[in-house]
């Protein structure tokens, strides 16, 4: 599988869960909510159903309720679930990886650019969960909860770098899940952009799939296709041509930064799929085409690295907040534009 919607990208970030609602008949007979829900939500188990119960996933009448709660008729029902597993053979694989946190629920890993999240039908190796799944089934203390896999409620793209949590038992996913959709967790990104950008300021705009080209997404701006979405960003450096930015997600959409910066006519820096890899700025020089390809060459892909990830750990409570530095290859990107913009 080539790497444009490989199968990190092919699902949106609010997809990894599902949000069901259901209405009980007029003559519903009274029954516990856990056995009145696993007999309409597909995929799913009775341990999954009340495991959302116990991390307020589920509310009747806009209310959250145990799983001992009783279904009375005309009851309106509300569950967030974790998306279902694909049924994708996992092969362990000793790739080395860097950690940035681990405990018995959840660990946050710093992911290198190049690397696919998760594998997809055709491509099982070298993935991010191959490695997770090696690091798991190697751990001297294997977690007491652990269900099999690594539980993943968020992905970044193939050569976006940065900060992502997985969960490592049912519990914790159900409950970062369900963080993820209330919009409570704190994700900031850095981007370097095309254009000379003036002033802070908010890019709103459903995204969808391109109806021209299946591969990568585009804006709708008048909704009438696709999904809300908003992305908030503020200026750090400006280097005359390009500026650093740093991006705050109100949604999390496939390809969400990249298509709104597309969208608003300033691409992601050497962004392949979505115009960034041409000089859209600058001189017609010869020395500037010629500094501008150097510095397409140190990285692979969009400059986009997700700096910063916050949440609240499932069991004790405690909120937690990363940060990652950037990339070696990003951080030599900036010193070649700065020193450029400082020298001409």
């Amino acid at each position: 599988m080539t790497e444009e919607f490989s199968s990190e990208s092919e699902i949106e970030e609010e997809e990894l869960y599902e949000h069901y609602k259901f209405k009980a008949d007029p003559g519903q007979e009274i029954i516990r909510i856990d056995k009145f829900l696993i007999d309409r939500v597909p995929n799913t188990s009775r341990n999954k159903i009340q495991c959302s119960a116990k991390n307020g996933n589920i509310h009747v009448n806009g209310k959250a309720v145990k799983q001992n709660y009783k279904v009375k008729p005309s009851d309106e029902i509300a569950i967030v679930l974790p998306y279902p597993v694909r049924e994708i053979k996992l092969i362990p694989q000793d790739i080395p990886i860097e950690i940035t946190y681990e405990d018995e629920d959840l660990l946050v890993v710093n992911k290198p650019s190049n690397m696919v999240v998760h594998p997809g039908y055709g491509n099982y190796k070298d993935t991010l969960v191959n490695a997770l799944v090696y690091h798991i089934d190697n751990l001297p203390k294997p977690p007491s909860d652990y269900f099999g896999r690594p539980g993943l409620v968020h992905r970044i793209d193939k050569h976006t770098t940065g900060l992502l949590v997985v969960a490592k038992t049912e519990m914790a996913l159900t409950h970062l899940a369900k963080q993820f959709f209330d919009r409570t967790t704190n994700r900031h990104y850095y981007a370097l952009v095309w254009g000379d950008l003036k002033e802070n300021a908010t890019i709103t705009g459903n995204v969808g799939r391109s109806l021209k080209n299946r591969k990568v997404m585009t804006v709708f701006p008048n909704g009438d296709y696709g999904k809300h979405a908003v992305t908030h960003y503020k200026i750090l450096e400006r280097f005359g041509y390009v500026t650093l930015v740093e991006c705050k997600l109100e949604t999390g959409r496939t390809h969400q930064i990249r298509a709104h910066f597309q969208h608003i006519g300033n691409p992601l820096f050497n962004d392949h799929e979505y115009g960034g890899n041409k000089i859209l700025k600058g001189t017609i020089s010869t020395l500037y085409k010629r500094f501008v390809e150097n510095c397409f060459e140190l990285l692979p892909g969009q400059a986009l690295h997700a700096k910063t990830l916050g949440f609240v750990q499932p069991t004790s409570k405690q909120q937690l907040s990363f940060d990652s530095e950037l990339p070696s290859s990003f951080n030599e990107l900036l010193s070649r534009w700065r020193n450029y913009s400082v020298s001409n």
